[in-house]
């Protein structure tokens, strides 16, 4: 008999208050039932009951022991849930957030393949640049640019989400090439303005990796909330941009673009995160975030338009 066996025989000792009353409960023989504790005392090398012929009481190491036990129990109902989850068809819904550009370009594939695999689940997703309450809003799974500050969550990586800088070559062939920040900030750029925030600078590390962010302000006459339109405005050589690497689907040369300063390290804007709720998360969550991962790719996809 295994050791999660005998906990869980102790467990019904200690429920009932006796061998015999336990052994009764559980249609086995008292002296079997004794038999295995002792063994399970002998295991562990301690007492875990005092025994008379009138009572029976836990040891203080005994009542430490039967706690672990009820973990135990509860573990083990757990897994045989996860694997009742995906017994034959799993079943269930998911509710889930996203910024819209991710969404777009990443999760309707996803959503394709999980129903593919999963046709009796079934999904709600709902896209939004705006912040979501994960728990309050009834939310599954939330995928965001950087993570949320949340104790309460579990923060999943997918993938790095390095910054670039970006413009059409009729752009340049237009203004010419910027060699330095300085020259980048004379020319007109598209910014990124959302909820009363406005991406009106850019940052670069030192060239020598010491000291302080160096920043620049921004010009331009285009600000827009929407991330796709960036980039269709950048081709459209409406000015420069700063981007998330991911934003592009094909490389910089199927879409007439090229990257400027690529020389220069730029700071992230945070990197690709699933999100969801810390105790006794459905299976499905987390088959829905690997296939994700999959589409993704690691490394991802994206990161082969600006080798």
């Amino acid at each position: 008999m295994d050791l999660a066996t005998r906990l869980e025989l102790l467990l019904e000792v200690s429920k009932a208050g006796s061998f015999a009353k336990a052994a009764d409960r559980m249609n086995v023989d008292r002296s079997v039932l004794s038999k295995q504790v002792k063994q399970l005392e002998e295991h562990l090398g301690v007492r875990l009951i005092n025994r008379t012929t009138r009572s029976l009481s836990l040891t203080h190491v005994g009542k430490q022991i039967v706690e672990q036990a009820v973990k135990v129990g509860e573990l083990l109902e757990e897994t045989e849930k996860i694997a009742a989850c995906f017994y034959k068809e799993p079943i269930g819904n998911l509710r889930i957030s996203s910024t819209t550009l991710f969404g777009r370009r990443f999760l309707q594939k996803a959503v394709e393949e999980f129903l593919a695999r999963y046709p009796r689940a079934s999904i709600e997703l709902i896209l939004d640049d705006s912040r979501v309450d994960l728990v309050g809003e009834g939310f599954d799974i939330v995928f965001r640019i950087g993570p949320m500050r949340d104790s309460s969550m579990i923060a999943k990586k997918l993938a790095e989400n390095k910054t670039a800088i970006v413009a059409s070559e009729t752009f340049i062939a237009k203004h010419g090439m910027p060699r330095c920040p300085e020259e980048l900030t004379m020319l007109p750029s598209i910014m990124y303005s959302h909820g009363g925030f406005v991406l009106d600078k850019v940052q670069f590390y030192p060239e020598d990796n010491t000291g302080d962010l160096e920043t620049y302000a921004l010009k331009g006459n285009y600000r827009v909330n929407e991330p796709e339109l960036i980039v269709e405005s950048v081709k459209a050589s409406l000015g420069f941009a700063q981007i998330g690497q991911f934003m592009l689907s094909e490389g910089l040369t199927e879409q007439g673009l090229v990257q400027l300063l690529p020389e220069r390290e730029i700071p992230s804007f945070g990197d690709i995160y699933a999100m969801y709720t810390h105790r006794k998360q459905s299976p499905l969550v987390l088959a829905f975030i690997e296939i994700v991962q999959e589409i993704i790719g690691t490394p991802p996809s994206w990161e082969k338009h600006f080798a």
